[in-house]
């Protein structure tokens, strides 16, 4: 698998990413019917969209002659990678951002137990607060 981080992807790839992660592989023609569904888009949208994808090395088109089926390069898993977005904002602010993602998600019950999980364990080593990671020396956000 490629790595993740190198690869920038537009919201509307996203969309075909989640397409061709779903399915597995796909021919084009599988990407356009199930973009056309999901979205309504055009044959030439998806088919520039892919393009893209194709170019980014996020999406290795295979086989010798048409139809020609569509991989990602790129896991799924390692694309949402939410490190990303915490590494860019203060450390104080990782917990509500947290919580408010858990809050807007619909999560099934054995997501919540394998949080509730995760939460107590970490709470056996958690510091009282957590410090600010902006600036150097004793900073508060």
């Amino acid at each position: 698998m490629k790595d993740a981080k190198n690869v920038t992807i537009t919201d509307s790839e996203w969309m075909v990413m989640k397409v061709i992660w779903t399915m597995g592989h796909a021919t084009s023609r599988e990407l356009i019917d199930a973009m056309n569904e999901l979205e309504g888009w055009s044959a030439s949208t998806t088919k520039t969209l892919l393009h893209r994808l194709i170019q980014k090395q996020a999406v290795a088109q295979h086989g010798g002659s048409r139809p020609f089926t569509y991989k990602s390069v790129v896991g799924e898993k390692e694309s949402m990678a939410a490190d990303d977005l915490f590494d860019h904002m203060c450390a104080m602010r990782a917990g509500s951002t947290i919580a408010g993602v858990i809050q807007s998600r619909e999560l099934s019950r054995a997501d919540i137990a394998n949080l509730q999980a995760i939460l107590a364990e970490k709470a056996k080593t958690a510091p009282e607060e957590v410090q600010c990671n902006c600036l150097p020396g004793d900073q508060t956000c």
